[in-house]
């Protein structure tokens, strides 16, 4: 089981469980159209997003297959919240997470969302043991393509006409990371 009870503190970076006064700032990117562009939600209205942000900050621990761990990514010299950072346990008998993230895109292409990235991969490798984690993103969402590539996963599949998405068909990338693979790169894992 992974709990997160206090701030963890990357290079740039806060993460941190959310808590209700988040909402303006989630609000401030997830009510934009470039935002929800990729998403399965449309852009949200204010109560939409407190309603997000009061679920989130629900979600500290990962125990149970399913549960998920949403951390709100927030610059330390502002205190603003710029992003959101899950962990998903897909399965503890097979060590198995999904990974994902939302940025604001006035923070994008700032190195904010790998720094954040590679704390929660840090945990759910190190902390929760996990043998492999997951990515998965439209295949037209470059940018997301391009995170999971920078922190190291590869490319497994593309997975054409998934679903029909926002009046078209859908086809998604994933990706994966194993855990030597993780260690191999330098990074420790001490479970």
């Amino acid at each position: 089981m992974l709990r997160i009870e206090s701030p963890i503190a990357t290079a740039r970076l806060t993460l941190r469980p959310f808590v209700p006064a988040d909402s303006a700032d989630v609000y401030d990117y997830q009510r934009r159209p470039d935002v929800a562009r990729f998403m399965r939600w449309e852009p949200r209205a204010p109560q939409d997003v407190r309603v997000a942000v009061e679920q989130m900050a629900r979600e500290t621990g990962l125990a149970s297959d399913g549960d998920c761990l949403s951390l709100a990514v927030v610059e330390p010299g502002t205190g603003t919240v710029i992003g959101q950072v899950e962990l998903v346990l897909l399965s503890a008998e097979h060590r198995q997470g999904e990974f994902g993230c939302v940025f604001h895109p006035a923070h994008q292409g700032k190195g904010f969302a790998t720094e954040a990235a590679l704390a929660v991969l840090g945990l759910g490798f190190e902390a929760l043991g996990l043998h492999r984690v997951v990515g998965r993103c439209h295949a037209a969402n470059t940018a997301s393509a391009g995170l999971l590539e920078r922190v190291g996963m590869r490319r497994e599949a593309r997975f054409v006409g998934t679903e029909f998405f926002k009046g078209a068909w859908r086809d998604d990338l994933v990706y994966a990371l194993l855990r030597e693979e993780w260690t191999g790169r330098g990074h420790a894992a001490s479970t």
